[in-house]
Parts: C-alpha cells; structure tokens; sequence
C-alpha cells in the first residue's frame, strides 16, 4: 500500500446522484478526492504507468480527480475514493516483467512448411476436371 502524504490531498464533498432516496439532494455525500501526482514523489516510470491507467482522471495539471458516490455517508465514500487511490498508485508502482522474446524452432518450421505443402496439393486438386487428356 503506498504512503501518500496528507498534503498532496485535497477532498471535497459533493450532492451525489447515488443512493439515498430524497437525502441525496439535502446531503454532501459523494466525495471528490484531488490528488497531486507530482507530490508524491514516484519514479519517471510509475509516473508514466499512472498516467495510462488513469486515463481521463488525471488533468493537464498533473492532478488525479477520484469521485466516490457509491455509499449514502460521506465516510463510507471517502474511504472508497482513498481505496481507489491506493489501487491505482499500488497497480502503477508495479513494474511490468520484461518479455523474452522467442522463436520457432527448426522442426516446428520444416512442420508449418509441410503442412502449407499439403494444404496446397489439397487446393490444387481442386478445380474443373480437364477431359482433353
């Protein structure tokens, strides 16, 4: 879990469109949660990550805007807004493992060949049938 310091947040409460029935439009509940990505101090490559899984989260400004509405308390949405936080820096601190490249090995080339041969042969011996022979 990654340990986000408490001046790179800012939160904010909202009227939400989730549950709650009539409460929903008397009630702040749904919490939007703006985090400054640059405050926390992650590494060119994690910030790099963070960016892509962001997506359409994250402003020109460098800040990652986290809106929770799901729950009727604003303690319920704001613990969910910091989960989802954790999640995403938690999932962009890992560092994809390197692919090693691989490739086919003489038998198995000379067997796509034979097979590409055979399936020629097959086709060939379609077609219309000549009577002039």
């Amino acid at each position: 879990m990654a340990d986000i310091p408490e001046s790179a947040i800012s939160e904010k409460f909202l009227a939400g469109s989730g549950p709650g029935g009539q409460n929903v439009n008397k009630v702040a509940t749904a919490c939007q949660l703006r985090v400054d990505v640059f405050a926390l101090g992650l590494a060119p490559d994690a910030y790099r990550r963070l960016k892509m899984l962001a997506g359409s989260r994250m402003t020109a400004a460098g800040e990652l805007v986290i809106l929770a509405r799901s729950f009727r308390t604003q303690e319920a949405n704001r613990a969910d807004a910091r989960a989802r936080l954790n999640e995403l820096i938690d999932a962009a601190l890992v560092r994809p493992e390197k692919r090693i490249k691989t490739k086919p090995s003489k038998a198995a080339k000379a067997r796509r060949v034979d097979s590409k041969k055979a399936r020629s042969s097959i086709k060939a011996g379609r077609g219309r049938v000549r009577t002039d022979q």
